[in-house]
């Protein structure tokens, strides 16, 4: 495994991240594993030499961090071995103050989920989504303060605006708060909308980026074909997919990853995680599978490089699309 600084921190991070909103209650989605289930799966990430972690409070409303937590605290005792990220925002109650970025709620999900998770820090501490109805004083104030009494050690952001993100910065800046040091976006070969702005916005201002969905919800890993059949219990369940992905002008870049993966004698999923880390600024996609074949295959591939010729190739076939993925869904990123 290869390893390499988040953003401009002296974090270091395996270029490639465990999602694990794949290990939770079937309740929630139908295609998550149990937390027996997902020992076997965080062991084979350790042996890969894979030690960063991603999970959020709303994957199965708490349950992904409990097993996350869980087999970290079994496998890998020592703490300082492994990068562990968390999230919040998304609502984990109906009750009034239970969702959004406001003090109140970061502080209190933030210490529901060192309960869940068992530990005594969150290495990186994420907003899922920007909070329109909350000042960014209000929300930068009350993560500087978990940073400054030892709770977090860094913070990220996802999925949001560019201006929103550069606000957010400049804020920061201007009240002496701690800022953020990655950006977690939507971003494939699929979906490269992130290149406009948000990318091109965290190289200068130096953050890590950790894109969500690399494979496409499992659409570049063969989960869907041109013709709706649906091969995998995720994607006969995932409904967000169906929000994201499935254009016309999908299948063309899909096309063009095949043929550069049969020229390579590779799988297409192990191409399109080595275009992703060919791309300036990314520091380690988040990947989520089900089977621990798939996450060996995805492991190595921070050691494939692709020519020029075969980049060109995939993202020549790249049709623009509408911003997706911002605000929705309430839960399934």
């Amino acid at each position: 495994m290869k390893y390499t600084n988040l953003g401009e921190t002296g974090l270091e991070v395996s270029r490639v991240c465990l999602g694990c909103m794949t290990y939770g209650d079937q309740n929630w989605v139908p295609w998550v594993l149990s937390e027996e289930e997902a020992g076997d799966h965080f062991r084979t990430a350790l042996d890969l030499g894979i030690n960063f972690f991603d999970t959020a409070n709303i994957y199965s409303k708490g349950m992904s961090e409990k097993i996350t937590g869980r087999w970290l605290r079994e496998l890998s005792p020592d703490r300082d071995r492994y990068v562990l990220a968390t999230k919040v925002f998304f609502p984990m109650s109906e009750a009034p103050n239970d969702h959004g970025l406001s003090r109140k709620h970061i502080l209190a999900q933030c210490d529901a989920s060192l309960r869940r998770l068992g530990m005594d820090y969150i290495d990186l501490y994420q907003i899922h989504r920007f909070d329109p109805d909350t000042p960014i004083e209000e929300t930068l104030e009350a993560l500087d303060s978990l940073v400054r009494t030892g709770r977090v050690r860094y913070l990220g952001a996802s999925s949001m605006a560019a201006w929103q993100m550069s606000k957010m910065l400049h804020t920061a800046d201007l009240g002496g708060w701690q800022r953020f040091v990655s950006m977690q976006n939507h971003y494939n070969l699929i979906y490269r909308e992130e290149e406009r702005e948000m990318i091109p916005l965290c190289q200068d201002q130096g953050l890590g980026i950790l894109p969500w969905s690399p494979l496409a919800r499992g659409l570049l890993a063969g989960g869907r074909t041109r013709g709706g059949e649906r091969p995998t219990v995720r994607a006969k369940g995932d409904s967000f997919a169906d929000q994201l992905y499935y254009r016309d002008e999908d299948w063309g870049v899909i096309q063009a990853l095949e043929s550069v993966a049969r020229e390579r004698g590779e799988a297409p999923a192990k191409v399109a995680l080595a275009w992703m880390l060919s791309v300036p600024g990314v520091t380690a996609p988040i990947i989520g599978t089900t089977r621990k074949e798939q996450m060996v295959e995805l492991a190595a591939a921070p050691d494939l490089t692709l020519t020029s010729e075969e980049i060109e190739k995939l993202e020549s076939s790249y049709v623009a699309h509408p911003v997706l993925g911002h605000q929705q869904p309430a839960s399934r990123d």
